[in-house]
């Protein structure tokens, strides 16, 4: 399941997710960001995972349509709220790949130090 959120920065994408990610989550993600990329240049990004329990072939196909379609460089600073262990070393990974944007983990309960992160930009 997805759910949007609000962390009160107007440039960002928030989102919650729990079990498995589908192609519909993704739309709504992408179609999101396009969205702010749109009205405000750059973003920032906040993923929350209460779970995670993989994700669809098919929403991987619309990441790479997006990320071929609109890159990354609009991208400014990736926050990822988990408490598991091995979803952040894929993103201290994916930090070392994407060195244009900015990631760090923060487990769950430090919402707070996450979003002064991102705000940081």
């Amino acid at each position: 399941m997805l759910e949007m959120i609000d962390i009160g920065i107007e440039q960002s994408v928030a989102f919650r997710i729990s079990g498995k990610m589908t192609e519909s989550d993704m739309s709504l993600v992408l179609n999101e960001t396009k969205e702010k990329i749109q009205r405000h240049g750059d973003i920032v990004i906040l993923e929350q995972i209460d779970s995670f329990d993989g994700i669809e072939i098919a929403a991987v196909v619309e990441e790479f349509k997006y990320l071929f379609e609109m890159g990354i460089t609009d991208i400014s600073r990736v926050a990822v709220l988990t408490d598991s262990k091995w979803l952040e070393t894929i993103v201290n990974i994916e930090d070392t790949f994407f060195w244009t944007i900015k990631m760090k983990c923060f487990p769950i309960k430090d919402k707070d130090a996450a979003i002064a992160f991102l705000k940081e930009s």
